[in-house]
């Protein structure tokens, strides 16, 4: 596994991460004792980035590392976002990223993870009350302690970066970025380059759908059923996306999970893809991924062969939250 570094001056980590999210909820069921599996053979196949968030399975998601990672803790860089809020039922309640309520998460972050430090910390989304300078000074303060690494933002704006850089060097901007949906080369990436920060970029197989098998039908409990790409004639265009994506997969005598993710890979050394495989059959696959070059030549027939993915990320209200 080769490494690229998170920022001009940071952190090196291994080229592909392992997304942790659908291990405690979100896309339905997971299988815990297959997902610490996975997470063992992850850090067997040299990757060191593992991406979670407090509010994944209300605090889950950061136990389950735990157990992960026992005993592996010096091999392991962890990612970790805040900010949202969450009623007991599970419904988002709110974003809040103040400095006291920065702190407070992280308190709680470390006691489920069992450890001293957080390597990068950042807020999921920007909370648009509280001035990013306060948030990132406050984030900075943890860094001065010793309790966080490195700083990153997610789902920031061009604007918001700037002023958020101005305060403590930011080592990654994470977003989504595909084959499919590409909108953060438009203003946002060229804004990174030229501050020398990185993307990890999450959404590579745009939640599924780039993948051998997209699914058809959704559990009750996964919430790809109420996103508008996978929802009515939208998903039906997408599905059609998908056997486009496979048919020039074939063609190279790759899976499309594998055109998907070296597509991404191959965009710049300052781009970290997360993969959320939630089985070591699906990690496998991905892994094989990072051996893959696209030339030139390929990558413009890929490109004139698939046309923008149809319908938003999320809902209205999630996609207020967006670019903050």
């Amino acid at each position: 596994m080769d490494f690229r570094k998170l920022g001009k001056n940071g952190p090196a980590v291994s080229m592909l991460g392992l997304g942790c999210m659908g291990m405690s909820d979100i896309y339905g069921h997971a299988d815990e004792k297959e997902s610490i599996a996975t997470i063992h053979a992850a850090l067997d196949a040299g990757i060191t980035l593992l991406n979670t968030g407090d509010f994944y399975g209300m605090g889950h998601n950061e136990m389950l590392i735990r157990e992960a990672i026992r005993g592996r803790r010096d091999r392991v860089f962890i990612s970790v976002k805040f900010g949202p809020l969450r009623a007991p039922n599970g419904a988002f309640a709110g974003v809040d990223a103040r400095p006291a309520a920065v702190k407070n998460f992280l308190a709680y972050s470390l006691k489920r993870l069992d450890t001293d430090y957080v390597d990068l910390y950042q807020p999921a989304r920007i909370d648009r009350s509280v001035p990013i300078e306060d948030t990132v000074g406050a984030i900075r303060e943890m860094v001065q302690a010793g309790y966080v690494r490195h700083i990153g933002l997610s789902e920031a704006s061009a604007k918001t970066i700037r002023r958020a850089h101005a305060v403590h060097p930011i080592a990654a901007l994470e977003t989504e970025y595909s084959l499919l949906d590409r909108e953060v080369e438009a203003e946002t990436l060229p804004t990174l380059r030229e501050l020398g920060i990185s993307v990890v970029a999450y959404g590579v197989l745009s939640r599924g759908l780039l993948t051998s098998d997209a699914p058809r039908h959704f559990a009750p409990n996964d919430f790809r059923a109420h996103l508008p790409r996978f929802s009515g004639e939208n998903y039906q265009k997408n599905l059609a996306l998908a056997g486009v994506l496979k048919a020039l997969a074939k063609e190279k005598g790759i899976t499309p999970t594998q055109l998907a993710i070296a597509w991404v890979l191959g965009r710049g050394q300052d781009i970290v893809p997360l993969v959320g495989a939630r089985r070591r059959a699906q990690l496998e696959e991905a892994v094989a991924a990072t051996h893959i070059r696209i030339s030139p030549e390929e990558e413009a027939h890929i490109q004139a062969a698939l046309p923008p993915i149809a319908g938003t990320r999320y809902g209205a209200d999630q996609m207020a939250m967006l670019n903050g």
